[in-house]
């Protein structure tokens, strides 16, 4: 199951079943779980630990260390979850002292070719990444979240659980849970209605999501107002009160509403 070509430290923790190509370099510091394959070429380097059944495909750099200058050769980790599909050339740098320590990828992900994703990120279960996103420092993606194409993402940035982000997009303030996200600037272009049925979602909670979004984006309201609207107007559920607390704990601030 591993070829002679490859280079595995003698320190390095294979579990079992665990399909490692020629040409690959695993350092010393690595723990990979039962079931993963590891195409040609790939580089695993200290701190990273891999789960179970993930695929990572030739040419991906998994935690290197941080492209940042306040780094100074701490020992961090880049962890990623199980069954999670790591595509040709991504390159995902661990985390530094002065933030988590850690990067984390989760379970049932997809980064496609050639993303990049910074140190300190933190990216939820079920999320597609699609090819070429480049992804700063310290930036939080949540569960199912779809990011476009040769989109690039400010550091800082919050990405809200079902959300989906345009192509070609350049993501500078917060997108909100279960929104799309477009134009340039970005703006909000509606609710991710198709992904939310695909999930299970209700009509009736789709359309309250809707319409709380209809008075943040659209009924020209400052933030605040919005919220006390929101708040006095629907009854508490896990959805209106996800958006709440997304929307007021955002740091950069949302996106804008289009031709806001």
């Amino acid at each position: 199951m591993i070829q002679p070509l490859a280079y595995i430290h003698p320190q390095a923790r294979i579990a079992d079943n665990v399909v490692i190509e020629p040409f690959v370099t695993i350092h010393k510091d690595v723990e990979i779980g039962e079931g993963t394959w590891v195409g040609s070429n790939a580089t695993i380097m200290d701190g990273a630990r891999i789960g179970k059944n993930c695929r990572i495909f030739p040419g991906a750099v998994i935690s290197a260390p941080p492209q940042d200058l306040k780094y100074r050769g701490e020992q961090s980790t880049v962890t990623v979850g199980d069954n999670t599909t790591i595509r040709e050339c991504v390159t995902l740098n661990r985390g530094t002292a002065l933030d988590k320590n850690t990067t984390t990828i989760g379970s049932n992900c997809l980064l496609m070719a050639y993303v990049h994703v910074a140190h300190d990120c933190v990216i939820g279960d079920n999320v597609i990444i699609a090819n070429s996103v480049q992804l700063a420092g310290h930036i939080n993606v949540y569960d199912y979240a779809f990011i476009g194409g040769t989109s690039a993402v400010h550091q800082f940035v919050e990405i809200g659980t079902h959300s989906m982000i345009s192509g070609g997009s350049l993501v500078r303030k917060d997108v909100p849970p279960f929104t799309k996200a477009g134009r340039e600037p970005l703006s909000y272009i509606g609710i991710n209605s198709v992904g939310l049925r695909r999930r299970g979602y209700s009509a009736s909670t789709i359309n309250e999501i809707q319409e709380i979004y209809r008075i943040i984006f659209l009924k020209k309201y400052n933030v605040t107002k919005a919220l006390d609207i929101i708040e006095a107007e629907f009854a508490p559920t896990v959805e209106r009160d996800e958006i709440i607390n997304f929307v007021s704990n955002s740091q950069r601030g949302i996106m804008k509403g289009f031709g806001i």
